[in-house]
C-alpha cells in the first residue's frame, strides 16, 4: 500500500502526517494475464486431435474452419470414433441426430486411418449422407515437401 505524505499547507511548519493512498498496482495481474494467455494460445492447438491416426497424405489445401466440427473417426481396426467416444455402426446416426437436433448444417469431418478399409469408411459416409446430414469432408494430411 502507497503512502504519502501531506504537509499541512505546504508551509513547511507543523507536524508531518503519513495518510494512506488508495492505489491499485495492477502490474502484477497483468503478468498473470499475459502469462495465461501464452498458455492457452500454446496449448489450444493441441486440444483438437483426440483419436491418434494416421491420416493419408494428399495435396489438398485446409479448409476455414469458422467452428469446432463434428468429427468422426474411423481407426484401422474399424473402431468408430464420434469426437473421442467409441460409438458402434448402428448408434452413430442416432447420436449424430441427437447431437445436431433437427439439422446440422456445419461441416461433419471424417478421420480415416491410412490403413482403414476403404469399404467402411464408405459405408460410415452413407449411413451419415442417408440420415440427412450431407455436408460432409474428408481429413488428410498435406503432402511435405
Amino acid at each position: 500500500m502507497a503512502v504519502s505524505l501531506d504537509n499541512n499547507g505546504g508551509s513547511g511548519r507543523g507536524r508531518a502526517r503519513w495518510k494512506p493512498k488508495a492505489e491499485i498496482n495492477v502490474t502484477p495481474f497483468v503478468d498473470v494475464m499475459l502469462v495465461l494467455l501464452i498458455v492457452f494460445m500454446i496449448t489450444a492447438p493441441l486440444l483438437t486431435v483426440g483419436v491418434e491416426v494416421e491420416l493419408p497424405q494428399t495435396e489438398a489445401q485446409n479448409l476455414p474452419a469458422d467452428q469446432e466440427p463434428l468429427t468422426i473417426t474411423i481407426t484401422a481396426d474399424g473402431r468408430i470414433y464420434l469426437q473421442e467416444t467409441v460409438v458402434g455402426r448402428d448408434e452413430l446416426v442416432p447420436r449424430l441426430t441427437a447431437i445436431a437436433g433437427t439439422g446440422y448444417d456445419a461441416r461433419i469431418f471424417i478421420r480415416a486411418d491410412d490403413g482403414a478399409a476403404y469399404g467402411e469408411v464408405a459405408r460410415v459416409m452413407a449411413r451419415i449422407n442417408a440420415a440427412g446430414f450431407s455436408n460432409l469432408g474428408l481429413v488428410t494430411d498435406p503432402i511435405e515437401r
